[in-house]
């Protein structure tokens, strides 16, 4: 990061991070995500697997449509009404390197004895999977 003097002469009000948070920095947000990373799509199963207040959820699912992360899309079980489910978009899916980050955070320093209590692997390969910082150059 660059030095205090610099960092002084921004503004906190134009600041990624804080425009970030304002989306997605509420804790059930982030658990929504969590799920739909997961493969969870329709509103009963967010509830069953957060067991948060319905309306709470309602409120974060809205948000989360609002803002371009999560996409509401129509879908009909034979002989019942139109429901819809939620599916992350482009914008949703870009957040997956930070969820993992805050995962990896937490598996370091958040949990128990017995180790973190999921490990996100790679589809093709089978290794972990894990949050790296390079710049440009591809260093770390």
């Amino acid at each position: 990061m660059d030095s205090v003097e610099t960092r002084l002469r921004y503004s906190a009000e134009n600041c990624s991070i804080k425009g970030t948070l304002e989306i997605v920095g509420e804790r059930w947000s982030l658990l929504v995500l969590r799920e739909a990373f997961f493969g969870l799509s329709r509103f009963g199963d967010f509830h069953q697997a957060l067991g948060c207040a319905r309306n709470l959820l309602s409120e974060r699912l809205a948000k989360l449509v609002a803002h371009g992360v999560l996409e509401r899309v129509a879908y009909q079980e034979p002989g019942q009404r139109v429901r819809y489910e939620y599916q992350l978009t482009e914008k949703g899916l870009e957040l997956l390197p930070a969820l993992i980050a805050l995962m990896q955070w937490g598996d370091r320093w958040t949990t128990g004895p017995d180790g973190p209590p999921v490990q996100v692997r790679h589809r093709d390969c089978g290794g972990a999977v894990s949050a790296i910082l390079t710049c440009e150059h591809d260093h770390h």
